[in-house]
């Protein structure tokens, strides 16, 4: 299998992955990825690599614990800084657990496989802070090794200092330090037998001493033997959190999820940068690609290939350089890919799970074995018909090559009649022409040819399949300027036959491309079509947009005339209070007058200076006093206002009494205030601007709707009512009209 994974190229592909692992586990298994075993195992690994494709989760934080666990299984004590980073890294994998158990199907399934590692991770955080230093509360002996520690470091370095005050003349430099882990202070060489003690150490030039005087020796043993005390606690926590490691039997299933997590995700990224798609797999030997590509290929040339039960091998010809060679690894990449439970570089792609996949592709001389190149053909041949099953896959470059024509032709036919007796698919590429005319006439053999740009000598490396292709030999030749008269001699060597074969696949080239440009021609018209089609969904489109972006602004608009007017009534109403509630009132109808929306109906006849009509928008009547073209001046109550006539509806009744020469008419207003939901302030300035308004139109009684709630806004109002110079008098309404919720107010008019 090896053998064909290089042939295929398909390291750079396991690389391709690793670059986009996230663990050193995970790398390390890519670079050694091979196709699953069956079937089965290819589809869950697929369902993964989509799931995590469709859900992008991390496993940043997450080491190579493999290393800490095998010293730990062995009995070694770890450090604190190791211990503590294997505990970090298992806290991001119990919560990538927690993250994944909730996605998926098969996600969720590798999820579940990893521990919780629970007892491990409350010993670290119980016994080790985040440097990775055993902590005092480790265990209650460290605490009080600790504890006396620091009380004996300071009694030393309180004594030395002391020390140093009596003897100033004999202190090099007033500072305490370190040797051989005891405290010791600087002396001067020459004035070190004032101060008695042991030295420890001396500076390079010999001037300075460091000393541990005597008085302090018996402290400085004491604390290293507290220090040794502290060390071996410390040791004693570090093995018992190495042998938890060690014993934890769930860290293996651990390890092993998270590296197929890892695999996933790096094949979910690999499958976004490439632009790959998820193949359907089958075991009944069907393979259809669409717009299949070489994947390891700056801008490849997409081709569609087909194998099935009725065209099981697929013969390609043409010129040398023209992707023939590309196109088996291509097909091959696509089949191993997809037995991997990776995604394919195509548009759209079926492939069957083959038990084998046989490749020859390349020189396999061998100097060592004294193989030829056509005997190591021969002997790889050999394998394959002796091995190959009707589930196996084939894929052979330059058949029957290396070895005189006419016997490479022979051996190459009985080979494809051995594989179309066992079944078995295949693609193969060759030069030989006897194969074409052998393909073109058994059941089973497809012949197909990359296409080659004769006018520009260059291959387009797209395959046309139905046709055997060129050689373009001779072709080429004369293109080039080839003379003359050796072509022609050229041609009667190739003898009649070679010249009619050559021709008649010429005609069948010409008659092909005539056939691909009408196709083209069809296409362009068909893609011509749906470009309009879509010009015309776009234009569609954005006239909607246009006319709801238009109602928008109108809505937009219409609240602003909304607002300008509820300001213009808010300043009326303050107005009121100082030029009186009359002329505020016509100010309040003239603009309800203004923003009221015109209706279409024909002005009334029959209306003239004197006529009583109803105003419906006032809810009352009026005398009409002049007529303004299509206005009228109305006398409502104590407000003149004007008012379109086709607004106004005739009154058939008998003129009411004039008094002072004006006929006196009262508008209306709603005889119930809502003042539910408003603070106390609220209410009572609307209750004011209310009253105002059922004042001028004699409008009496009129209900206050307050609720009963807590009765401090009930309370309030009649506070102001009994205030009011405009009120009479004000009771609660009856049970059944809102009882203590209501206060129906009576005005004096």
């Amino acid at each position: 299998m090896q053998g064909v994974l290089e042939s295929l190229d398909f390291d750079r592909i396991r690389e391709a992955l690793a670059e986009r692992a996230s663990t050193f586990m995970g790398r390390e298994a890519l670079l050694a990825l091979s196709p699953r075993a069956t079937l089965a195992e290819a589809l869950a690994q697929q369902a993964t690599v989509a799931e995590a494709l469709a859900y992008p989760y991390r496993l940043g934080g997450i080491s190579d614990l493999r290393p800490a666990l095998a010293a730990a299984r062995e009995g070694l004590r770890l450090e604190g800084p190791q211990l503590r980073e294997v505990a970090a890294s298992l806290e991001s994998a119990v919560a990538l657990k927690h993250e994944l158990l909730e996605i998926g199907e098969h996600l969720k399934a590798l999820a579940a496989r990893m521990g919780e590692h629970t007892y491990f991770l409350r010993r670290i955080r119980e016994c080790l802070d985040e440097a990775g230093h055993v902590k005092d509360e480790a265990t209650p002996r460290l605490r009080e090794i600790r504890r006396r520690v620091n009380p004996l470091r300071e009694q030393i370095q309180d004594r030395l200092h002391q020390l140093m005050d009596r003897h100033p003349e004999a202190i090099q430099e007033r500072f305490i330090t370190l040797r051989r882990e005891r405290y010791v202070i600087p002396v001067k060489a020459s004035f070190q037998h004032k101060i008695p003690g042991i030295i420890l150490d001396q500076s390079d030039s010999g001037l300075t001493v460091y000393m541990e005087p005597s008085s302090v020796v018996p402290l400085n043993n004491q604390l290293a033997s507290l220090k040794l005390e502290e060390e071996a606690e410390v040791n004693r926590v570090l093995f018992e959190l190495s042998a938890i490691l060690g014993n934890d039997l769930e860290l293996d299933d651990t390890l092993k999820a998270l590296t197929e997590l890892d695999i996933a995700r790096a094949a979910a990224h690999l499958a976004e940068d490439w632009n790959l798609v998820r193949p359907r797999l089958n075991q009944e030997g069907h393979y259809l690609l669409k717009a299949a590509r070489h994947p390891l290929i700056a801008n490849p040339v997409s081709n569609d290939l087909a194998l099935s039960a009725e065209r099981r091998i697929l013969l390609v010809t043409g010129p040398n350089m023209g992707g023939k060679t590309a196109l088996l690894k291509t097909l091959g990449l696509a089949v191993l890919m997809a037995q991997c439970g990776l995604f394919v570089a195509a548009d759209a792609a079926e492939i069957a799970f083959p038990d084998r996949l046989f490749v020859d592709i390349g020189d396999q001389q061998s100097l060592q074995q004294s193989l030829s190149t056509f005997a190591a053909h021969v002997l790889k041949l050999k394998e394959v018909l002796e091995a190959a099953t009707p589930n196996s896959l084939v894929l052979v470059d330059e058949l029957g090559s290396g070895t005189d024509p006419e016997e490479g032709a022979a051996l190459a036919q009985a080979f494809v009649e051995g594989l179309l007796n066992k079944g078995v698919r295949g693609l193969i590429t060759t030069h030989l022409s006897p194969l074409k005319a052998f393909a073109q006439d058994t059941p089973g053999v497809q012949n197909a040819s990359m296409r080659f740009d004769l006018e520009h000598l260059r291959p387009t490396y797209q395959l046309v399949v139905g046709a055997p292709g060129r050689s373009y030999a001779l072709s080429i030749a004369r293109r080039l300027g080839f003379p003359q008269a050796q072509l022609e001699q050229a041609e009667a060597l190739l003898g009649p036959e070679g010249g009619r074969l050559e021709r008649l696949l010429a005609s069948l080239e010409l008659e092909r491309e005539g056939l691909r440009e009408a196709r083209q021609t069809a296409e362009h018209q068909q893609q011509r079509v749906k470009n309009l089609e879509q010009e015309l969904t776009q234009r569609l489109a954005e006239l909607t947009q246009n006319k709801e972006r238009l109602l928008e602004e109108a809505r937009a608009e219409a609240e602003q005339v909304v607002r300008e007017a509820q300001e213009r009534i808010r300043q009326t109403r303050e107005r009121s209070k100082t030029q009186g509630q009359g002329q505020a009132l016509q100010e309040l109808i003239q603009l309800r007058s203004r923003y009221q929306r015109e209706k279409t109906a024909a002005p009334k006849p029959g209306l003239q200076p004197g006529s009583v009509v109803e105003v419906p928008e006032y809810g009352g009547q009026a005398t009409i006093v002049e007529l303004r073209g299509q206005e009228a001046v109305l006398q409502m109550g104590a407000v003149r206002l004007t008012v379109p006539v086709a607004r106004l509806q005739p009154r058939e009744e008998p003129k009411p009494r004039q008094s002072g020469g004006r006929v006196q008419h009262k508008a209306k207003i709603a005889s119930e205030l809502n003042l539910r939901g408003l603070t106390v302030e609220e209410a009572l300035l609307a209750v004011d601007d209310y009253l105002a308004e059922a004042k001028a139109t004699a409008t009496t009684p009129v209900r206050l709707l307050h609720g009963k709630g807590t009765g401090a806004l009930r309370n309030a109002l009649r506070d102001s009512l009994k205030r009011d110079r405009r009120v009479d008098s004000f009771h609660d309404a009856v049970p059944y009209e809102g009882g203590h919720g209501v206060t129906v107010v009576h005005l004096r008019i």
